[in-house]
């Protein structure tokens, strides 16, 4: 699809992936106690660093064996981490001594708006996507222009509902666009038909008295990432399977409660014919710990995609 660069979030990612790409950015701030992996994934594809610090920037410039790209992490609201985007004597302040680096070269900027998924609708993406863009801005306009420094963003509800970006942004990293799930349907991120992910888990124990079902499917499959439907904590919206679990668009209820290995299914009204050993699909709250707890993939076509390995 004329990608050629990619974006994880450790350099355990990292090593995975590089059998297939050679540009890879972590968007992780460098864990220092990693720089023997650091240094070996060098000597064999472009690796793009995240860093905050001018201590890390001279730690890294001491102890790489190859060079390395590194991008600036600003933060434009979100408060999780990144220099405020603000402080511009920070910001050029580790440009300054950048500048004195043989084994680094500044790349650029990133910033990651995650205030993005506090959203509850598309008007509240765009209307924090707009804050962040005045603040990136004005930043570009300060610290960027005649030079050839990157800015990259990368929240996937902003990514999902913007269609144009204006000129000041070189990259997006929308790390979820892929699947999607109900935390970005709730978002306004996505349609429910959007998402592209499932989790096939079979009924071990049936309660008609309650309406509800166990399943073989807990915490240690779903994490307990949750989101509020009418009151309801929703782990995840449930489908039956059939011979299709792509057909089905009506949902017959949802999974309400999560345990280690046990997760109980509250139907709207319990299927006549459900009995134990059926399949129930289910469309998870966040498919990206979904994805990490069962470290594999069955396509539509039948395929198993092997994960990373612990």
């Amino acid at each position: 699809l004329g990608i050629k660069k990619i974006t994880v979030s450790s350099l355990k990612m990292a090593e995975y992936f590089s059998a297939q790409w050679d540009d890879i950015t972590v968007a992780f701030p460098v864990n220092i106690r990693e720089i023997k992996t650091i240094n070996t994934l060098l000597s064999s594809i472009t690796l793009n660093l995240l860093l905050e610090s001018v201590f890390v920037l001279k730690f890294l410039e001491k102890n790489l064996t190859n060079k390395a790209n590194v991008l600036l992490k600003l933060d434009a609201g979100y408060g999780r981490s990144g220099i405020n985007i603000e402080n511009l004597e920070e910001v050029n302040k580790i440009i300054e001594h950048s500048k004195k680096m043989k084994n680094l070269t500044l790349a650029g900027f990133l910033i990651h708006n995650g205030h993005t998924y506090s959203s509850r609708s598309i008007d509240d993406i765009l209307s924090i996507h707009s804050k962040s863009m005045k603040k990136i801005n004005f930043f570009h306009q300060k610290i960027v222009d005649n030079s050839n420094y990157v800015i990259s963003i990368g929240d996937t509800p902003s990514c999902s509902v913007i269609n144009n970006y204006e000129k000041t942004i070189h990259e997006i990293r929308p790390g979820n666009l892929v699947f999607y799930d109900l935390a970005q349907w709730q978002i306004g991120s996505c349609k429910i038909e959007d998402i592209a992910i499932r989790m096939v888990c079979p009924v071990v124990s049936i309660h008609s008295d309650r309406n509800e079902a166990v399943i073989y499917g807990g915490a240690i499959h779903f994490s307990k990432d949750f989101i509020k439907i009418n009151k309801n904590k929703v782990f995840g919206y449930v489908y039956s399977s059939g011979s299709d679990i792509w057909s089905d668009n009506k949902s017959i209820g949802y999974l309400k409660l999560v345990s280690q290995e046990h997760g109980i299914v509250k139907f709207y009204k319990i299927p006549e014919r459900l009995h134990e050993g059926n399949l129930l699909s289910i469309i998870p709250v966040h498919s990206c710990l979904n994805a990490n707890l069962m470290k594999k993939y069955l396509t539509d076509d039948g395929k198993i995609i092997e994960m990373m390995k612990d």
